[in-house]
């Protein structure tokens, strides 16, 4: 068993700031129930397939050195452009999100941009090791092309795996923060947890993340109940021009590790930022609510709380300056 010098870890696993319930009990029977059983499980999946999206790779190669653009891939995958460099998050190009091929949660729609056609990117910050989130295949190709990684404690070991030299990899516990070509890149608390089976859950830890460059500050919220410590990032590494925070895979009895909607506005009050990306929804049937739902919940609450929005097309590269709203998701009601 690894051994992490690490407050976050007990000896055998790693812990929460707060306590932490993962499933209430009974939540899994429950969750057979609701989708063998339930009569609005087609709710869940999109009509009709979602798309076709395609980036603008011409845009997308030519990068500003001051500006702060974004282009969301779908579900967690984000290239965040800022000041003359390119990370990408948690990227996953699976078209299922399962340790098998053959089943498990699929893609609404085909990522916009093939790994192939990726610009050359500076680094890739993964949030922690479910399968949405570090999918083996994507790993092993980029792990190619001597790109750094920046991961949790522990995660640096299922890279390895997946063919990316240690010498690439840089492993953070919380608050961590290292100095990167003019950045910095900060590991910061989640309330959340790790593992890609049932008998190494907690093993290895999950994180979200700041990285700061010269002119601008992102903030990559992964997965993550509510919890105090938006407020402790945003004092600390605020304010930040964009947050990205999950919205969808939310569920009554996950309130404790999937924020949902309404709790990612109060996180966002939290963070000290001044515009939001809804991230971790239509993309994959991850959770019981309709697949839209997360988003229509979160328009009308925003707007009551003042919090201003970014929500582009899967794939569309835009820069970040103020609110915006392409309503593409209701081509597909």
């Amino acid at each position: 068993m690894s051994s992490f010098n690490s407050p976050n870890f007990n000896g055998k696993i790693f812990l929460n700031t707060i306590p932490t319930v993962v499933t209430k009990q009974g939540a899994f029977l429950k969750i057979l129930r609701e989708n063998f059983f339930d009569k609005n499980k087609h709710l869940r999946e999109p009509k009709t397939p979602l798309g076709p999206f395609r980036s603008n790779l011409e845009l997308l190669n030519d990068l500003p050195p001051e500006t702060l653009r974004v282009t969301w891939l779908g579900h967690s995958t984000v290239l965040f452009e800022i000041d003359g460099k390119r990370f990408l998050t948690d990227p996953v190009w699976a078209s299922r999100v399962s340790p098998f091929s053959f089943i498990g949660p699929k893609r609404f729609f085909d990522t916009p941009i093939g790994l192939d056609e990726l610009p050359p990117l500076d680094g890739v910050i993964i949030s922690h090791n479910h399968y949405d989130h570090l999918d083996a295949e994507t790993v092993k190709y980029l792990g190619t092309k001597s790109i750094r990684f920046f991961c949790p404690l522990g995660v640096g070991a299922w890279l390895n795996r997946y063919g990316v030299q240690q010498v690439n990899i840089t492993e953070f516990d919380w608050w961590d923060e290292i100095e990167f070509e003019g950045f910095t890149i900060a590991a910061t608390p989640a309330r959340h947890f790790s593992g890609r089976w049932l008998n190494d859950r907690f093993k290895t830890l999950w994180a979200s993340w700041a990285i700061i460059g010269p002119k601008h500050r992102v903030f990559f919220g992964a997965d993550s109940g509510m919890f105090p410590a938006f407020k402790d990032i945003g004092d600390k590494y605020g304010p930040f021009d964009l947050t990205a925070l999950e919205i969808g895979a939310a569920n009554d009895d996950w309130e404790d590790i999937h924020m949902g909607p309404l709790k990612a506005i109060q996180a966002q009050l939290m963070l000290n930022s001044s515009l939001m990306l809804p991230i971790h929804w239509a993309t994959f049937n991850l959770a019981t609510h309709p697949w839209e739902e997360p988003i229509e919940s979160l328009i009308p609450d925003a707007m009551e709380k003042g919090i201003n929005l970014l929500i582009p097309e899967p794939g569309e590269t835009v820069e970040v300056k103020a609110a915006y709203n392409s309503w593409w998701w209701k081509r597909y009601k």
